[in-house]
């Protein structure tokens, strides 16, 4: 099979990786890439986002599936536009179609969604300039802290969390007011749930599905989970926490609803499922669901799933998942981020890298990086990802770190302390 990857983040590497080792695979083009897809298939430079240059990449090279990596393209409906396109339209597409992806690009939508199928979450209000007093009252009746969520697409930055009231409700009067653009227009408040997060990873078909390996991510820049946001410092999987009789009942009030749901919604859904959840006391609540894979989640999660990716995907296209079992490696994986310094602020690009041939009991997947001049340099915020395995996480976490000392960059940062709540 000839296949085409959107994407160009760490988990596109990942996925690239895994694909590579399907003996089903006959050539990969990666759109855009980095310097580590380069090593596994052709990358090509177009925007992901850019459907007539996915268009033309996809027919000059006949290709036989597409996979999309991130999220935009799907919230944009890069699916609907294979489907529409006579020339496209036979070609599967492994992500869902634009009403699909609304379960990330509008959390009024997946809030509604959750309501409708009794699917545990926190109490929420989706507030508009036109009901702006009624979200003021709104908050009057929660305690602190506030969370506003902007409702749309906002680079993982449109959630804020505030622990004053009268900021909370200046908060949301500027993001009505275009703080996030077009993202926005809309706020959804929500009740603060207090527990511990992870996320839970489903590939479905529409109706048969199986479940991936589950991970925790490390958004926060600084140690101890302090500082900035960002798009995530490193993961681990398995999650201690996340015993069988816990991941029974994600099964049971979360995951098999959410499929029961899309169908009673008449909603085609062929591609992944990113649960974002908060385990509160016992109980299992989502966050968030998302359309894709998460970045850094799936440079633990593929590396723990022993089976053929491809034909996983193929079975996807063909709605033949339920004939597919999911096999995992007993082992922990871990993945470090090391990233620009500045990030997730200011940063500067274009810093040689060098200590790739060093890293050894591990995989360096590739992020923020390109080539130049024959020469792998930084190209982002989030550069590279070490993931490593070991027989529990702080085995796994040793590795890790011993890799991410022996790759240099001028600036590079990473946290010392992935796991350190578990």
């Amino acid at each position: 099979m000839k296949v085409l990857l959107l994407g160009s983040g760490g988990r596109e590497h990942a996925l690239a990786w895994k694909l590579k080792q399907s003996p089903k695979l006959k050539e990969l083009i990666i759109a855009p890439g980095n310097a580590g897809t380069a090593e596994l298939g052709k990358n090509v430079d177009l925007n992901p986002n850019d459907f007539d240059a996915v268009k033309k990449v996809a027919i000059d090279n006949q290709i036989d599936m597409l996979i999309v990596g991130p999220e935009e393209p799907l919230v944009r409906g890069v699916k609907d536009f294979f489907l529409n396109d006579p020339e496209l339209a036979s070609i599967p597409v492994i992500g869902p179609g634009k009403r699909g992806a609304q379960l990330e690009g509008s959390k009024e939508f997946a809030k509604e969604f959750m309501a409708n199928y009794g699917i545990p979450t926190a109490k929420y209000k989706t507030v508009t300039p036109e009901n702006l007093e009624k979200g003021l009252a709104f908050l009057d009746e929660m305690k602190a802290p506030y969370v506003l969520k902007a409702d749309g697409l906002a680079a993982g930055k449109g959630v804020l969390i505030i622990d004053d009231i009268d900021e909370a409700k200046a908060e949301l009067k500027t993001m009505l007011e275009g703080k996030f653009g077009d993202a926005s227009k809309k706020v959804v408040i929500e009740e603060f749930l207090s527990g511990i997060e992870l996320s839970v990873f489903v590939l479905t078909d529409g109706s048969g599905y199986v479940v991936l390996p589950e991970a925790k991510d490390y958004k926060r820049i600084g140690e101890g989970d302090t500082g900035l946001n960002t798009g995530g410092m490193g993961a681990v999987s398995p999650v201690p926490f996340a015993d069988e009789k816990f991941m029974n009942k994600v099964h049971k009030k979360i995951i098999f609803p959410t499929i029961q749901g899309l169908q009673s919604e008449e909603i085609p859904y062929k591609g992944f499922i990113f649960i974002g959840l908060i385990k509160v006391g016992e109980e299992p609540y989502v966050i968030e669901y998302n359309v894709r894979m998460g970045d850094p989640e799936t440079e633990v999660v593929m590396p723990r799933v022993k089976n053929d990716l491809l034909e996983l995907f193929e079975a996807t296209a063909a709605k033949r998942l339920k004939e597919h079992t999911i096999e995992i490696d007993d082992q922990a994986v871990t993945t470090v981020m090391m990233v620009a310094g500045g990030y997730p602020e200011a940063y500067e690009k274009g810093k040689e890298m060098t200590g790739f041939d060093q890293v050894k009991d591990g995989m360096a997947f590739h992020a923020g990086t390109k080539i130049q001049d024959g020469k792998v340099v930084t190209n982002g915020g989030r550069v590279i990802a070490l993931s490593s395995f070991g027989k529990d996480f702080s085995e796994a976490l040793e590795k890790s770190y011993k890799n991410a000392e022996v790759i240099n960059f001028e600036g590079k940062y990473f946290r010392k302390d992935i796991g350190f709540d578990l």
